[in-house]
C-alpha cells in the first residue's frame, strides 16, 4: 500500500527529495551523512527483514567489510570516492554469498543466531589482521578523492554522496516492486506454497541475501569515507542491532519505514551525546521499547494504517456498500491493513 501510493503520488517523493536536499541546512552535515548511511542501511535490513521474513543480526559484517574495503581502496588507489565505495559494496556482496548460502537453510531463531555468529567471525578476523585492517587502531586518514574537486568541507561531500544514497534507496524500491519482489513476499509468508507453485525457495533467499548485503555494503563505504576512518565498531554486532531497531522503529515491511526510524535514533543519538549524556543506549533502549508496544507496526505502518481506515470509513459514510458487497469491502481493508506493516515472524 504504502509503495503503490509514493508510486501513485509524487508529491510525496518530492518532499522526500526535498527534506533530503534541505537536510544539512537544518542539521549538521556530518549527521546528515550519517543519517543517510543509516537509512539506507535500515533499508536494506528491511527487505530481507520485512520483505523476505529472515532476521539478520549479522549484516554489521557487510557495513564494516564494505568500509574497510573502501577505505583500503581510496587511501593506497587513489580512486575516486564512488568507485571506492562500489568496491566496497561488491566486497560485501562476495562475501554475501558464502554466508548467505550457509544461513538460508535456517530459520527464524537459527537463521539470526548463525548469522550473528558469522559477524563476530568478521570482527574477529578484523581485529586480528593488523597489517591490512590496522586492529585496534582501525583505518585513519580515508581521502575524498574526486577528480580533483575538494571535498574536505561535510557540506559539500553531502551532495556528492547523496546520488549514492539515493540510487540505493530506488535499486530496493525497484526489487521490491518487481515480480521478483512480489516472489519474496510469497516466500516471506507461505514458503511451502511457493515452493509447491516451483520457486527455489532457498534460491530466491539467497538472492534477497545477497543483495541486501550490497546496499548495506554500499551505505557503509560511503559511511566510511564520509567520516575518513573506519573502527571496529563498524562490524560489532551492536550496529547489526541498531539497523535493526531502526527498521522496528519506522516499521518493519515498510521499506521508507527504515528511512524515519534512521533519522530518528541518529538525531536522537547526537542530540544526546550533545548534551553529555553518556548513558545513550538507555534512552534508545526505552523508544524502542516504548515502540514495540505502542505502536506495533512502527511509525510508518501506524500512520498508514489509520490512513486506510480513514478514507474507508470516508467512502463508505459518502456510499454505503450493498449488502453483498460489505464482506469484499471488508476483505480488502484487511488486506491493505496486512500490507501496510504486519508484523513478519522470521
Amino acid at each position: 500500500m504504502i509503495i503503490r501510493m509514493l508510486a501513485t503520488r509524487p508529491l510525496l517523493l518530492a518532499v522526500g527529495l526535498l527534506v533530503a536536499l534541505a537536510l544539512p541546512w537544518v542539521i549538521y552535515p556530518p549527521v546528515a551523512m550519517d543519517m543517510i548511511c543509516w537509512a539506507l542501511f535500515a533499508v536494506a535490513v528491511d527487505i530481507l527483514l520485512g520483505f523476505t521474513g529472515l532476521l539478520s543480526f549479522g549484516h554489521a559484517a557487510f557495513w564494516g567489510t564494505s568500509a574497510y574495503a573502501a577505505g583500503l581502496i581510496a587511501t593506497h588507489s587513489g580512486l575516486p570516492f564512488p568507485v571506492a565505495v562500489l568496491g566496497g559494496a561488491l566486497a560485501a556482496a562476495a562475501l554475501a554469498v558464502p554466508i548467505g548460502w550457509l544461513s538460508v537453510r535456517r530459520t527464524g531463531i537459527y537463521f539470526a543466531m548463525v548469522t550473528l555468529a558469522f559477524a563476530q567471525l568478521v570482527y574477529f578476523v578484523a581485529n586480528q589482521w593488523r597489517g591490512v585492517t590496522g586492529g585496534e587502531n582501525g583505518l585513519q586518514g580515508i581521502p575524498r578523492g574526486f577528480f580533483g574537486v575538494d571535498l574536505s568541507d561535510p557540506f559539500f561531500f553531502y551532495y556528492a554522496g547523496l546520488p549514492i544514497v539515493l540510487l540505493g534507496l530506488w535499486s530496493a524500491w525497484r526489487v521490491v516492486r518487481s515480480p521478483f519482489g512480489r516472489v519474496l513476499v510469497a516466500v516471506r509468508d507461505n514458503p511451502a506454497r511457493a515452493r509447491a507453485l516451483g520457486y527455489p525457495v532457498e534460491r530466491y533467499k539467497l538472492l534477497a541475501f545477497v543483495l541486501s548485503a550490497a546496499l548495506s555494503g554500499l551505505a557503509g563505504g560511503l559511511f566510511a569515507i564520509g567520516h575518513g576512518f573506519v573502527s571496529l565498531q563498524d562490524v560489532y554486532w551492536t550496529t547489526s542491532g541498531q539497523a535493526v531497531m531502526m527498521v522496528v522503529l519506522g516499521g518493519i515491511g515498510t521499506l521508507w519505514g527504515g528511512v524515519i526510524g534512521a533519522g530518528l535514533i541518529v538525531e536522537l543519538n547526537d542530540y544526546l551525546a550533545t548534551a553529555g549524556f553518556e548513558q545513550i543506549g538507555i534512552v534508545t533502549g526505552s523508544v524502542f521499547v516504548i515502540t514495540v508496544l505502542v505502536f506495533r507496526r512502527g511509525i510508518w505502518g501506524t500512520a498508514a494504517l489509520l490512513t486506510t481506515r480513514r478514507r474507508r470509513d470516508r467512502t463508505e459514510t459518502a456510499s454505503p456498500a450493498p449488502a453483498g458487497a460489505e464482506a469484499d469491502a471488508g476483505a480488502e481493508a484487511e488486506a491493505d491493513e496486512k500490507e501496510n506493516g504486519e508484523p513478519v515472524t522470521a
